[in-house]
């Protein structure tokens, strides 16, 4: 996989990080705040997808071309998972009231909301593993590239609200699914 394409899916999966921090930064959240969480899900997105390359690369020896195609469709269901969330979502202002902040932002709701927007990144990391592409440069632009989203999605959040959001979803999920399809050629 080349170094563009690379990029592109760890763009696509920021956007689930981007959106869930449009949200919360709907209801206000500290500068402070801001940068631990963006520095968590930063983390998550390099360990998630660590784990499964590491569990691709090695069903990709076990395996051969049938991993790539694995790997292939597992890119293409992620992407439309994306795609139908970013397209079915119903605007409606944030719930802030719903949940108080005090417990989104202690340490154990902020890992939570780390792990929870960095899920797709072990199954895209697994997708990847069965290319054999570059481990390290591999999780750590995705990492950079989530956190780096995440801190954007914050602020913007307090600004555009959650139309920016639903757009960044159905952009990742396009992204995906275009290179889940390119896999097969």
């Amino acid at each position: 996989m080349t170094l563009p394409a690379v990029f592109l899916v760890a763009v696509a999966l920021g956007t689930d990080a981007f959106s869930m921090a449009v949200g919360v930064g709907l209801c206000g959240i500290t500068r402070r705040k801001i940068i631990i969480i963006s520095a968590l899900i930063a983390l998550f997105h390099v360990f998630m997808p660590l784990g499964g390359l590491l569990l691709g690369n090695w069903l990709g020896k076990a395996l051969g071309r049938l991993a790539s195609f694995i790997g292939a469709v597992v890119l293409l269901l992620i992407g439309f998972q994306l795609l139908r969330e970013g397209l079915s979502s119903h605007k409606q202002e944030p719930a802030c009231d719903l949940v108080p902040m005090q417990v989104v932002y202690g340490l154990g709701g902020m890992l939570i909301m780390a792990a929870s927007v960095s899920l797709d990144a072990l199954t895209v990391g697994f997708g990847l593993g069965t290319l054999q592409v570059n481990l390290v440069v591999t999780v750590l632009i995705m990492g950079a590239i989530a956190g780096f989203m995440t801190l954007t999605g914050f602020f913007l959040g307090k600004r555009m609200g959650p139309w920016l959001g639903e757009k960044a979803q159905i952009l990742g999920g396009s992204i995906l699914m275009i290179i889940g399809g390119k896999m097969f050629f």
